[in-house]
């Protein structure tokens, strides 16, 4: 696509984005996410365990900020407009420093749709350097799900694109004054697009979907670099991990359930693949002992079998 074609259509979102957040600003004042303190000046709000819908407004992702001496930082926005508004609401609620940054941990729309509630305050939204083309690839499908998942409340979905991207080489620390936090892009994983967050004073770390607690993984990149990612951060030990879903009461037993479950899933496409069994055939066979230990199984094993065949299908 043209560079100039390209411009001209960030430009466009980037206008919507705003008309959408002056709409937010003139309507009646929004309740706020009911988020819980987490550690000196950092907050989180639990998604729910569920699919989005018109009842949890797209509510279903952990997202959170993290206030510093200078500024704020929003580590993802949520799942629709309305929710990405509350999660503001409840920024101005804590503290009236200025929003400088929102952090994207990966594409998915549970963790981005918020964004554009914080245009007005001209943060720099920042992502992995995959990030943006794997939104741009996704735009048109990710709205048609959010107005079929909560109908009227979806208003008019726009996505709002990163401004500064992270590589996996280099990673990046933001000052927040008096506070950094330092961003880490991973190689592909979960996605080819995941983003940590650490936060050095509270000393946690914010792994997006790289850790779910409860509800069940989905593989939207690689199982075998997933299982590796789980490693690295387990070296990591940091003193809290905030999953992309679930509690994080207890980080180090929902990675080792995860790691659990990803080598179920590998071990078991490898499995049937050397048995010759195709992938209709290993999407009935695979790690089903996992069942009854994950929220959502029935809505995403099936896919998390087909992403792992279609990897592990040519592996050396």
């Amino acid at each position: 696509m043209p560079a100039s074609r390209t411009a001209a259509r960030a430009a466009r979102a980037w206008l919507i984005a705003l008309v959408l957040a002056a709409r937010c600003a003139a309507a009646e004042p929004i309740a706020a996410l009911a988020v819980t303190p987490i550690g000196d000046g950092a907050y989180v709000f639990i998604g729910a365990q569920e699919e989005a819908s018109a009842s949890n407004l797209g509510a279903i992702a952990n997202v959170g900020f993290v206030i510093g001496d200078r500024c704020v930082a929003v580590i993802d926005s949520g799942g629709s407009p309305i929710e990405g508004a509350r999660l503001r609401a409840a920024v101005r609620a804590a503290t009236d420093r200025p929003v400088c940054a929102v952090i994207n941990t990966h594409m998915h729309p549970d963790h981005v749709y918020g964004n554009g509630a914080f245009v007005a305050d001209d943060p720099q939204f920042i992502g992995h350097a995959h990030l943006a083309a794997s939104l741009a690839a996704r735009s048109t499908t990710y709205a048609r799900a959010l107005q079929r998942a909560l109908g009227e409340q979806a208003g008019d979905p726009q996505l709002v694109m990163p401004t500064r991207s992270v590589t996996p080489d280099r990673p990046f620390s933001l000052d927040l004054g008096g506070r950094t936090l330092t961003l880490r892009a991973w190689r592909t994983a979960h996605t080819d697009n995941d983003l940590t967050v650490y936060d050095e004073r509270s000393g946690t770390l914010w792994a997006g979907d790289l850790l779910f607690a409860g509800r069940i993984p989905a593989l939207d990149g690689s199982v075998v670099g997933w299982l590796a990612v789980l490693g690295e951060i387990e070296t990591m030990n940091p003193r809290r991990v905030i999953p992309g879903h679930g509690p994080f009461d207890d980080w180090r037993a929902a990675l080792a359930a995860q790691r659990r479950y990803l080598r179920a899933l590998a071990d078991g496409t490898r499995a049937a693949i050397r048995a010759h069994r195709t992938m209709s055939q290993a999407m009935q066979e695979v790690a089903g002992a996992e069942h009854d230990r994950w929220l959502l199984f029935d809505g995403y094993h099936r896919r998390n079998i087909a992403a792992a065949y279609a990897e592990l299908e040519w592996e050396d």
